[in-house]
């Protein structure tokens, strides 16, 4: 089993930034990628940003340029750094993981969700 939390989600105005973290816990844990997902209510999930054990990054097209996703997938940690932040970014974001745990196997999960919304 594996837990995610996610952290520095909130309210921003059009044009500015936010950091989320993301750290993954559990027994045994060799994750291969992590990233974020993100959800409007009645809308479908749609990709962010994913990054892989090697450091290879993928972006949704919507966020290119202005969305940077880092972190250490070895340490099972990742961060998204979001720049002019647009109101069609306001969403909850998910983190998630997907590998393997020495305890109960393969595993695709996500956390909680951390709400940001971009209004003035």
């Amino acid at each position: 089993q594996v837990q995610l939390a996610e952290s520095g989600g909130g309210l921003v105005q059009p044009g500015g930034s936010l950091r989320l973290s993301c750290k993954a816990t559990g027994r045994r844990l060799s994750i291969t990628k992590m990233g974020w997902y993100r959800r409007v209510p009645g809308n479908q999930r749609d990709l962010v940003a994913t990054i892989t054990r090697e450091g290879n990054t993928r972006y949704g097209d919507s966020v290119k340029g202005r969305f940077t996703i880092s972190g250490d997938v070895g340490k099972n940690e990742v961060y998204l750094a979001m720049n002019d932040l647009k109101p069609d970014d306001t969403a909850v974001y998910f983190c998630t993981a997907v590998g393997r745990s020495g305890v109960t196997g393969p595993f695709d999960s996500s956390g909680q969700g951390a709400s940001v919304t971009v209004s003035s």
